[in-house]
């Protein structure tokens, strides 16, 4: 098959390591892999602030670098991007009275897939260890990124493909569909609450006592990746000293007659009884734990195609293994 990489701007400026780590993995599959040049953003920056005259310009140069050579599909590191190709850039063209390029970014959009996506769906893929011959003895979380949730809606995709690592040590990360407070613009316009959702959200993954957290979104990454760096520097989330994240939570109960109750509560902030057990809740620990004491020196994140490329001949280094760590994102 012919694959098209819709690298996507912030990897290619940003995150590099990751496009290369996409090609290994669809070139391990026997797939050629080719680069359309021209490619650029996409354009959800833009249509996310409302700037739909501005984005249409952008949309454009995407549906031409992807119509200008042939390719059997495209497929991107990133569920956001891929996202705003299928929900949004037709939209934008439409509503721009632009249905030459609405139906053009269209069929662009059909044949583009998140890289997990084209593995599960396309490829079959589900053991990544048999399949990839992927392998990374570490210990691991996983944030899922909201527009991977919502928008694509992946649901466990890429998540069971990060289990089926050989030697991963995986751990679940508690409050997991908690928005980490980037959303794009959102992070620039309200820093104070993205800094407070940042803030529960590097306390969750501290929690875990994982070396790494890993996601399909490098722009998810940058910002907890940031969010743990800066506190690691500084012991505090600068930007949000007053300001604490509330989160809405969907709860079920279950009587004896088996009538089943929902209801939508509010949890305010992520208190350490949110990572234990309901056995566990309300006691205190003998010794200080590591959230209570502070947050853990030397995690990072790191996207999961990186994981997924790592192989015992070529495998991905930790910090602890010499491993350069920027920002809080694993090089």
């Amino acid at each position: 098959m012919r694959i098209a990489l819709f690298a996507t701007c912030i990897v290619d400026a940003m995150y590099p390591e990751v496009a290369q780590a996409t090609v290994r993995i669809l070139r391990r599959l026997g797939h050629e892999v080719i680069f359309p040049e021209g490619q650029s953003c996409c354009g959800q920056m833009h249509i996310n602030s409302g700037k739909f005259a501005q984005a249409e310009p952008v949309i454009a140069n995407h549906v031409r670098a992807f119509t200008s050579t042939e390719w059997d599909v495209a497929v991107a590191p990133s569920a956001s991007c891929v996202a705003s190709l299928s929900h949004q850039q037709p939209m934008v063209a439409e509503r721009m009275g632009n249905d030459a390029l609405a139906s053009e970014a269209s069929e662009v959009a059909d044949r583009t897939y998140e890289l997990t996506q084209f593995l599960t769906d396309i490829e079959g893929v589900t053991d990544a260890a048999a399949d990839l011959g992927s392998y990374f003895p570490h210990r691991v979380t996983y944030h899922p990124s909201c527009h991977g949730m919502r928008l694509l809606r992946l649901g466990d995709r890429q998540s069971s493909l990060v289990r089926s690592v050989e030697g991963i040590d995986f751990v679940e990360l508690p409050l997991a569909d908690s928005c980490c407070g980037f959303g794009g613009t959102f992070s620039v316009k309200n820093p104070e609450v993205s800094s407070a959702m940042l803030a529960d959200k590097v306390r969750t993954i501290q929690a875990t006592e994982a070396d790494l957290c890993t996601g399909g979104d490098a722009s998810c990454l940058l910002h907890i990746g940031g969010g743990m760096s800066r506190f690691e520097r500084t012991g505090r989330f600068d930007g949000a000293p007053d300001v604490t994240a509330v989160h809405v939570k969907e709860t079920s109960t279950t009587d004896a007659q088996g009538h089943t109750t929902e209801r939508l509560t509010t949890v305010v902030g992520a208190d350490d009884d949110d990572h234990l057990t309901p056995g566990q809740r309300g006691t205190a620990p003998a010794e200080p734990s590591r959230t209570q004491s502070g947050f853990r020196v030397g995690q990072a994140a790191v996207h999961l195609a990186r994981i997924l490329a790592s192989t015992k001949d070529d495998p991905l280094r930790v910090p602890s293994e010499g491993a350069e760590v920027s920002g809080g994102s694993l090089r």
